[in-house]
């Protein structure tokens, strides 16, 4: 007796993780991101037009070492570049989502909530990315800065970097839910990000130029320490002196401030995101 091979059953496709879902996210939130040349235009410039104006302002070079007030400033302008590009573009960007309607349909849909994040970090860790490589740039041929050669240095620059991206992403997620319509999002995002860089000492060179209670204001923040490290990445170690605390970098601290900010910008995100607008019931 013969039997019949009934045919095979085509396997049940699988959905795509989120992560799969977040990278292509990532890719359209990049390719929306360029295709506003005004957007990418005010993203990058503001940063590296600050520096290239103060770094023509700030002259002389600090006793007791060879660097210039303008190399002190680039990597003080690195970290105010990477919270620009994080912090008030994130916050911006989900604002208006949150106000045109997009965050409201896209809840709607079976793409994980964590796949729209996950496009959004992907979006700004890249121009992060850029905006570093650009102000490098402009450090190097204007004001004559010295790329490190000691690898530890550049594990240092990737740690601060990462951390915070990652810190300043969640508060600018965080402080997305701040504003009340798309049109005042950018207002609310600018100001803490402006009051930020300078008591953090961004645009002052030394910092320990700081009045002290700014000082210790900016110490709470991630942005000081994102720009402390840099700076122990770019500038010699004579340049100690005229940093607050003249001993050392304080790498320790740095990470555990900024993996702090990690947490508690995670802990801040999950109880204060909102996926409608606060005229919307």
């Amino acid at each position: 007796m013969s039997t019949v091979d009934s045919p095979r059953q085509p396997a049940p496709l699988k959905d795509p993780s989120a992560t799969v879902l977040g990278l292509h996210r990532g890719v359209l939130e990049l390719k929306s991101f360029f295709r506003e040349w005004d957007q990418v235009v005010f993203t990058f410039a503001l940063p590296i037009v600050l520096l290239a104006l103060l770094g023509s302002l700030f002259q002389g070079v600090y006793e007791g070492s060879t660097v210039t007030a303008a190399q002190y400033l680039v990597p003080s302008m690195i970290a105010a570049g990477v919270a620009s590009a994080t912090f008030v573009n994130l916050g911006i960007g989900i604002g208006l989502d949150r106000d045109d309607g997009t965050l409201k349909r896209l809840r709607g849909t079976p793409m994980p909530r964590s796949a729209y994040f996950l496009g959004k970090v992907v979006m700004v860790l890249v121009i992060s990315i850029a905006e570093v490589v650009g102000i490098l740039a402009l450090g190097v041929l204007l004001f004559d800065v010295t790329l490190p050669t000691d690898a530890t240095r550049w594990v240092t620059f990737s740690w601060v970097f990462l951390l915070g991206v990652v810190a300043c992403s969640f508060l600018g997620i965080a402080a997305s839910s701040l504003a009340r319509t798309g049109r005042s999002v950018s207002a609310v995002m600018n100001l803490p990000y402006v009051v930020l860089a300078f008591v953090s000492g961004i645009f002052y060179t030394p910092v320990s130029a700081l009045p002290e209670p700014l000082a210790r204001l900016g110490a709470v923040f991630p942005l000081k320490w994102m720009a402390q490290g840099f700076r122990s990445v770019f500038l010699p170690d004579t340049i100690l002196p005229q940093e607050i605390v003249s001993t050392s970098w304080e790498h320790g601290r740095t990470a555990l401030v900024l993996g702090a900010w990690c947490v508690g910008g995670l802990i801040l995100c999950l109880a204060t995101f909102r996926w409608r607008g606060r005229r919307e019931r």
